[in-house]
C-alpha cells in the first residue's frame, strides 16, 4: 500500500486548467482523468495525504491503474512525482501549465548532443548497462542531467549501475534515484558511493529488525521508518540491543509495539546505556526480580535467549516513566 503526499494551498473549490483539458486530458485514458481530477481535489482542500486503497476504492480502480495514472501524468509534466521512501509513498506535486509545457524537453538538441563524444559514449553505455535501445525522451533526460543537476557522465553511469544491481531498469525508478541523489547535493563519485554505503548500511539493518520482529518491509508506515532510524543512527544502537527491546516489548505485552519499544530505547539512550552487558547490570539492576523457574514453551523469535523473571509492572512504569508521577 502506498501514501501520497500532496503539496498545495487549502482551496474550497477545485480549480482544472483550460490547458489540461484542451491538450492533455483528450489524449488520456478515462481513468487517468479521473486520479487527476479527484487528486487535484484533494490537494487544493487541504488533505496532507490519501493512501493507495482508500484513492483506489473511491474512484473503483485498482492500486496498480492508480501508479499507472500518476506514472503517466509525471511522463506528461503535469505533475512531479517524487518518492519519500523505499516504501511505496510519494510527493505529489501539481505543475503550473503553460502552452509550451508539453514541448518542454525540446531546449535539448539530440542531434547536436550526439555529436559530443563523450555524451554519445555515455549513452551507449547506459545502453548496455539497462540491455535496451533508449527512447528519445531517455536520451534527453539522462543529457539533461549534465546541466540541470550538474552531473558528470561518469556520475550518471554509477548511478545507472547501482539502479540495475537493485534490479532496477525502468527510466521512472532511475529518475526518482536522480532527483534524490540532486536533492542530496550529490555531484561527484566519492558523494555517490558514501551516499550508497550509508544507505544500503541502514537498510540492511532496517531489514534484519523487520525480519526479527517477523514484519515485511511493505507492511512498515513512514513513522515507524523514522523511529528505526532514530534507534540506528541518531541513538546508534547496535543490533542486539534493539532485539533486546523487541523480545521485553513482547514478552511484557504480546505484540511488536513501535512506540513501546521507542520508550525502552529512548530511556537506555538518556541513561547512557549501550550494550546488553550494561541492559543486564545497569538498567535492571534496581528492578525487583521474581523468583520463578525458566520459561518452557515452543522457541520463538522472541523467547530464544536465556530468559530472566522480571517485576513487570515495576519495569513499565520506569521504562516509561510513570514512576516519576508517583
Amino acid at each position: 500500500m502506498s501514501t501520497f503526499m500532496f503539496k498545495n494551498k487549502l482551496k474550497n473549490y477545485t480549480p482544472l486548467s483550460n490547458i489540461f483539458i484542451d491538450k492533455y486530458m483528450p489524449r488520456a485514458r478515462g481513468e487517468y482523468v479521473k486520479v487527476y481530477i479527484l487528486g487535484m481535489k484533494y490537494c487544493v482542500s487541504g488533505e496532507l495525504g490519501v493512501d493507495s486503497a482508500l484513492f483506489a476504492n473511491t474512484l473503483h480502480l485498482l492500486e496498480t491503474d492508480l501508479m499507472n495514472a500518476w506514472n503517466y501524468w509525471n511522463d506528461e509534466g503535469v505533475v512531479k512525482l517524487v518518492p519519500i521512501d523505499n516504501m511505496g509513498n510519494f510527493n505529489i506535486d501539481f505543475l503550473d501549465l503553460d502552452e509550451n509545457s508539453s514541448d518542454k524537453d525540446e531546449t535539448i538538441n539530440l542531434l547536436k548532443e550526439l555529436d559530443n563524444s563523450s555524451t554519445k559514449d555515455m549513452l551507449q553505455d547506459i545502453e548496455k548497462l539497462v540491455g535496451r535501445t533508449l527512447s528519445t525522451k531517455e536520451m534527453k533526460m539522462y543529457i539533461g542531467w549534465i546541466s540541470d543537476f550538474n552531473f558528470p557522465p561518469e556520475l550518471i553511469l554509477l548511478l545507472i549501475e547501482y539502479c540495475v544491481s537493485k534490479g532496477k531498469t525502468d527510466y521512472r525508478y532511475i529518475e526518482t534515484i536522480a532527483i534524490n541523489w540532486h536533492e542530496n547535493k550529490i555531484n561527484s563519485i566519492d558523494d555517490a558511493q558514501s551516499f550508497i554505503k550509508k544507505h544500503e548500511d541502514k537498510w540492511i539493518k532496517i531489514r534484519k529488525i523487520l525480519n526479527y520482529l517477523g514484519i515485511r518491509d511493505a507492511d512498515v508506515l513512514k513513522p515507524q521508518e523514522l523511529l528505526l532510524d532514530k534507534w540506528i543512527n541518531s541513538y546508534g544502537f547496535p543490533l542486539d540491543v534493539i532485539y533486546r527491546s523487541c523480545d521485553i516489548t513482547f514478552s511484557r505485552i504480546n505484540k511488536a509495539d513501535f512506540k513501546y519499544m521507542d520508550a525502552i530505547l529512548t530511556n537506555w539512550f538518556k541513561g547512557g546505556i549501550k550494550t546488553l552487558t550494561e541492559i543486564d547490570t545497569k538498567d535492571f539492576k534496581k528492578s525487583s526480580y521474581k523468583k520463578a523457574g525458566p520459561k518452557t514453551g515452543p522457541k520463538t523469535n522472541f523467547n530464544d535467549y536465556e530468559q530472566r523473571s522480571y517485576d513487570y509492572d515495576e519495569l513499565e512504569k520506569k521504562l516509561l516513566g510513570w514512576d516519576k508521577n508517583d
